[in-house]
């Protein structure tokens, strides 16, 4: 004999079928809107902090040029002729001491005048590209019909890239501190509790393969390890080429000076947890520092100095790997220090120090082999 069922089963054998409309259905193959928001925010969490302000100033900047320009907001996806017109409105053309472009002056010193420019006139190439770039991400994040695509765009950036060439426009590049500069930086470091902190600051940052400025602010007490002989080795957590941190990567050496100075700042200041390196007020020790505030400190000892050049944060990257050059490191051990995914990126200031100090650089000032036959 069957048992009687019970009432929960009697209840959901008796219950109606949910009945799901089509129309709430979502495609396999689209993305619902609260999921490309949600996923659009997984992506720019998981960029670099600086690569996120430069994701929003271009944007912010592409949509009041659409403003001034054309009189209503940017809309998705954006015409073809539209970003034609942004390439002939900042892109440069004519003499290098006299450059023009197609943006009317109205407008230009609108946008100035409303801080979305710094300056009035066409734009360097590189902000152009990476608007472009900055742009094309966007409508691939909306799944939208990509205008940076369109040949007629890609034709003209190409032919205003060669143009800037033949005119004599050249990348800038931040100033390279090399072992001379970074010495002259750290003469004007006293014993005072700012100085301790910047001298530690600027030898982490140089010795341990040349840091971003965002890994110096991000550095951590929890990251650093003793070492035998008073050093120290440091786990670089993620990165710039490492976002996720899935990468094992060597554990990076702070030997001789940089350990001192590094020991020296942490007994100072007595920090012992979290941010190795910190905001002062006065003889009171803060917050962490940001990654602008890492750059300035860079500029300020490099003025204290008297320094000329571009300074900036990446002075202490590029004048590692242009010393590492000078002293013909093997570029397989340097990439391990810094990190740089490829060869072509770092190869540039790796040769600017090796050509410094090779003899190639300096035939005219070489003697003769014995035996060399002179030619007549």
């Amino acid at each position: 004999m069957a048992a009687n069922p019970s009432p929960r089963k009697r209840r959901l054998k008796n219950a109606p079928a949910t009945v799901i409309e089509p129309a709430a259905l979502i495609s396999p193959s689209e993305l619902g809107d609260a999921a490309r928001r949600a996923a659009e925010e997984i992506l720019v969490a998981g960029q670099a902090e600086n690569t996120v302000r430069s994701y929003r100033s271009a944007l912010r900047y592409w949509c009041a040029w659409a403003q001034a320009r054309y009189g209503q907001a940017l809309a998705l996806p954006v015409a073809v002729p539209t970003v034609l017109q942004f390439l002939v409105d900042h892109l440069a053309r004519g003499p290098i001491d006299q450059p023009v472009c197609e943006l009317p002056p109205a407008i230009d010193e609108l946008l100035v005048r409303s801080d979305f420019k710094r300056q009035a006139g066409p734009l360097k190439m590189n902000t152009v590209v990476h608007r472009l770039a900055v742009l094309s991400k966007l409508h691939q994040l909306r799944r939208q019909p990509n205008p940076c695509e369109d040949p007629q765009v890609r034709q003209v950036l190409s032919s205003a890239k060669r143009a800037a060439s033949k005119r004599g426009e050249i990348v800038t590049k931040k100033t390279a501190a090399t072992r001379e500069p970074l010495e002259a930086m750290l003469a004007t470091c006293d014993d005072s509790l700012e100085g301790i902190r910047d001298r530690a600051l600027l030898l982490f940052a140089w010795a341990s393969g040349g840091r971003r400025r965002s890994e110096v602010a991000d550095a951590i007490v929890e990251r650093l390890a003793k070492a035998d002989g008073g050093n120290y080795s440091y786990r670089l957590h993620r990165s710039k080429t490492n976002q996720d941190g899935s990468q094992a990567q060597p554990d990076k050496p702070i030997r001789g000076p940089a350990a001192e100075a590094l020991r020296a700042w942490l007994e100072a200041s007595a920090v012992t947890e979290g941010a190795i390196f910190r905001r002062l007020w006065k003889t009171r020790v803060g917050p962490a520092l940001t990654a602008e505030s890492v750059a300035n400190i860079v500029r300020k000892r490099a003025t204290l100095a008297g320094l000329e050049g571009d300074w900036a944060g990446h002075s202490m990257r590029s004048g590692f790997v242009s010393e590492a050059g000078r002293n013909d490191i093997p570029i397989g051990d340097v990439m391990a220090m810094t990190e740089h995914r490829t060869v072509q990126t770092v190869m540039g200031y790796y040769r600017s120090g090796e050509l410094a100090t090779n003899a190639v650089g300096n035939l005219l000032g070489q003697r003769p082999r014995p035996g060399t036959a002179t030619p007549e």
